[in-house]
């Protein structure tokens, strides 16, 4: 059963919205797809980029990308190699496919277009409920609930009174987070950006700060004494000896060659079997591409039909 959503008054709706949006008009970080000028395919370019990964190392890729392919008929047209390619250490490899996909379903089903809907938006391949709802929100300006780890966290604390929020999300968390959003479209959307720019800069995860924070004096677990978290044990990712290592070393491998690679040059020094089950998952998952000789490359052009 979920646990109940807090209910705000009116007045402390309110209070938040204003302390929040005058902080982030002040604090926000200049950031392109930010731009009034961004197109709505920047704004979905830069929401899949950054899932799990520094803006730091988003922007300069999201630039590269919007140069190159600054429509989604230009990345439809590419091939998934060069896109892989260029997708660079970004992680994840298998977003730069989806991208890719989810140009080519703009261009058969959209007209080339990014779709305003969020069914039509969820429909793309690749897109999830939390990227639908950021494209709705920061490409068109539209109240959707937009709900990622920083807004998560922020929500904890300042309503619930908790130092992190739940291992994974809630319906609780959804709900709280639509009950604080601001009636007027235009305003939600700057909501949702501000809530996220607040956790990302001042209400992080490990160093908190409250001083800074524009809201404190509001905050259920700054007026708590900021109790320790106490919920389920989060466990971090582990990287070094993993097949998401491995898959990463392969991907890098055929990024920086010019031709296509022997088998025993893929990952050397890994244990073969391992290797053998990365690289046929990369296989499978369009990252990779068997060629003659126990070769292989990136994924080459694909035929088109007519």
């Amino acid at each position: 059963m979920s646990a109940p959503v807090r209910s705000l008054s009116t007045a402390d709706r309110g209070a938040l919205h204003r302390e929040i949006l005058q902080w982030y008009a002040v604090h926000l970080r200049p950031l392109p797809w930010r731009e009034a000028s961004c197109s709505p395919w920047g704004v979905l370019l830069s929401e899949v980029m950054a899932q799990q990964t520094p803006l730091a190392r988003v922007e300069p890729a999201w630039r590269e990308w919007m140069s190159r392919w600054p429509t989604p008929a230009a990345l439809a047209a590419e091939s998934p190699g060069e896109v892989v390619r260029a997708w660079g250490r970004l992680g994840y490899p298998r977003r730069a496919l989806r991208l890719r996909e989810a140009a080519a379903a703009i261009v058969e089903r959209h007209g080339g277009e990014v779709p305003r809907g969020l069914d039509e938006l969820r429909a793309l391949p690749g897109v999830g409920d939390y990227t639908a709802a950021a494209v709705a929100a920061f490409a068109f300006g539209d109240r959707s609930v937009v709900v990622d780890t920083n807004v998560r966290r922020v929500q904890a604390r300042i309503v619930d009174g908790v130092a992190q929020a739940a291992p994974s999300l809630t319906r609780a968390e959804v709900a709280l987070a639509e009950s604080l959003l601001p009636a007027d479209d235009a305003e939600a959307a700057t909501w949702n950006v501000a809530v996220m720019e607040l956790g990302a800069l001042v209400c992080t995860a490990r160093a908190p700060r409250c001083e800074e924070c524009p809201v404190s004096a509001r905050c259920a677990w700054f007026l708590a004494g900021r109790p320790a978290y106490e919920g389920p044990v989060r466990r971090g990712q582990a990287w070094h000896g993993t097949d998401r290592q491995v898959r990463g070393i392969i991907v890098q491998t055929l990024r920086d060659a010019s031709e296509p690679v022997a088998r025993g040059d893929l990952a050397p020094g890994r244990d073969e079997a391992q290797v053998d089950r990365c690289l046929a998952g990369l296989i499978e998952d369009g990252l990779v591409e068997p060629v003659a000789g126990e070769r292989f490359s990136l994924p080459r052009i694909e035929e088109r039909a007519g």
